[in-house]
């Protein structure tokens, strides 16, 4: 009868604020069966176009869940509000971005044996990414970020007879494993400290726990999750898997980790650290209470964004191969991304949205670009780009505004990416961090310029036209503009956020969770 009470009837659930992720869910399990009944000599395509549509239409049940009040169902194990729907647009538009340059690299790439597989496992992944953006409780997001991972391990080994691709799936399968335990570990203190798994009966009872005098173990499971957490996100202590995880994955998989399993990584993070922690404080001077995420937790926040910074962009510095270059310049954009988390700002949200936004058009951009060229050189060296500007300009001009995006240059989203946040972490006295992050952005430019140089002053091993399939040229075009518009009109995007997107929803905790009887 409990049981009962407390669910109510499963019918009497809103279930239509979870349509987005039954639209996706129905489109994953449609490949696999058409996979299934397609003969050997089917074309293959037809479901990426298909697995595109899904998302298309999750996509615009996601924009009409926007703007309303916070839905919650479940117990509050999975809600609806401002912050789940700004994440799914962005894993939606990546994936979308994904299934566009797949499309060419499946059909080329003989050694990816089971391109469906491929389409839907994908399809999964995104679920997984998904449910972690609208979880509110602790089983939940751990059920959602397993099905990212697991999937993401088996779309890393996808080329079979590839062994560097199998080295890598290895590799970030060991990888995740260790950081999925100590992930859990941190989970089951958080869970034996208050009693609960709901984030905001966490957020209730962990001060009470904090001042009872164990202090000891509500900072023990808050390093626990943050280290465990740091592998989605490629930042320092758990980033050394990425680079030969980003070399040996098929490109639009590493463009895939890249963005959308990065931004789950932070979504994840925010939801915990926001909610279950952002209400801990303890009694300091004339006895008054002090925010001990803000007076104590946010240093250490902030040693993990500066060494990010520093390692990402100083191994970046010596790399040849491009792919791992890029996978460095991921830990140092982890880097960046963190160092909100360590001012915690009322902007925070937006900074951290925005700054994705342009990360996810310059990195998309990047590596369709980077496939092809590749493809085209049969190397990954970034030599091969030497020349790039007389076989291809526009591309080789669109590859410029990507780089500098990420070198965070004017005129490109990237660079009032970072220029919100410096400032942010500027106006809260965190100059050291700041000066870290100028510092490391000039030692940025090394590397990235290197691009430039060898697309403009260094001469290919041909002169002949580079050839641009139609997805590729769709996906490098969508980047461009988009990079462009948000770098000269970052007010608007950032209005746009903060209009429809309100950061204070998170915070609300859901209306009565119990079905109707």
């Amino acid at each position: 009868m409990n049981g009962a009470s407390k669910w109510g009837n499963l019918a009497n659930f809103d279930w239509s604020v979870m349509t987005p992720e039954f639209t996706i869910l129905g489109v994953a399990t449609l490949l696999s069966l058409l996979d299934l009944v397609f003969s050997k000599k089917t074309d293959r395509r037809i479901l990426a176009w298909i697995g595109l549509l899904g998302i298309i239409v999750a996509g615009y049940f996601v924009v009409r869940n926007t703007g309303k009040d916070v839905v919650s169902i479940m117990n509050d194990m999975y809600r609806l509000d401002s912050f789940a729907n700004g994440f799914k647009l962005i894993f939606l538009s990546g994936v979308a971005l994904v299934f566009l340059i797949s499309i060419n690299y499946v059909d080329e790439q003989k050694n990816i044996l089971y391109s469906g597989e491929y389409y839907y496992l994908i399809l999964t992944a995104l679920l997984g990414a998904m449910i972690m953006a609208s979880s509110a409780d602790l089983i939940t997001l751990f059920v959602g970020l397993e099905l990212l991972s697991i999937s993401s391990y088996i779309l890393v080994g996808t080329r079979k007879n590839h062994i560097q691709s199998n080295e890598s799936s290895f590799k970030y399968v060991v990888s995740g494993g260790i950081a999925t335990a100590i992930t859990l570990y941190g989970m089951s203190f958080i869970y034996g400290l208050t009693g609960s798994t709901n984030l905001y009966v966490i957020a209730e009872r962990l001060t009470a726990a904090y001042q009872s005098g164990f202090s000891y173990l509500v900072l023990l499971a808050f390093f626990l999750v943050l280290v465990g957490l740091a592998f989605k996100i490629s930042a320092v202590p758990y980033h050394m898997w990425a680079p030969d995880v980003y070399q040996g994955a098929p490109t639009p998989i590493t463009a895939f980790l890249s963005v959308v399993s990065k931004a789950a990584g932070f979504a994840i993070i925010l939801r915990i650290f926001l909610v279950a922690f952002g209400g801990l404080f303890e009694m300091g001077a004339a006895n008054q209470p002090v925010s001990v995420l803000l007076d104590k937790l946010s240093l250490y926040i902030g040693i993990v964004a500066a060494a990010s910074m520093i390692i990402g962009n100083t191994m970046a510095l010596r790399q040849v191969n491009i792919k791992r270059m890029m996978a460095y310049s991921g830990i140092a954009q982890a880097g960046y991304l963190l160092v909100p988390f360590a001012t915690f700002t009322l902007l925070m949200y937006e900074q951290t949205i925005f700054y994705f936004v342009a990360y996810l058009l310059a990195n998309m951009g990047i590596f369709a670009i980077i496939m092809i060229v590749n493809r085209d050189q049969n190397t990954e060296d970034v030599k091969s780009f030497a020349g790039l500007y007389h076989r291809a300009p526009w591309i080789a001009l669109a590859m410029t505004f990507f780089v500098l995006s990420l070198a965070g240059i004017p005129v490109t989203a990237g660079f009032f990416g970072k220029f919100y946040i410096f400032i942010s972490s500027v106006a809260h006295h965190n100059y050291w961090l700041a000066g870290i992050m100028m510092a490391t952005s000039v030692v940025s430019y090394y590397y990235y310029f290197g691009v430039i140089r060898q697309m403009y002053m260094r001469p290919g091993k041909t002169e002949a036209r580079l050839k641009v399939p139609v997805s590729i040229a769709v996906v490098v075009l969508i980047a461009v503009v988009g990079t462009i518009a948000a770098g000269i009109m970052p007010d608007l995007v950032m209005n746009y956020i903060h209009s429809h997107f309100p950061f204070q929803q998170m915070l609300q905790p859901g209306p009565q969770q119990a079905a109707p009887q």
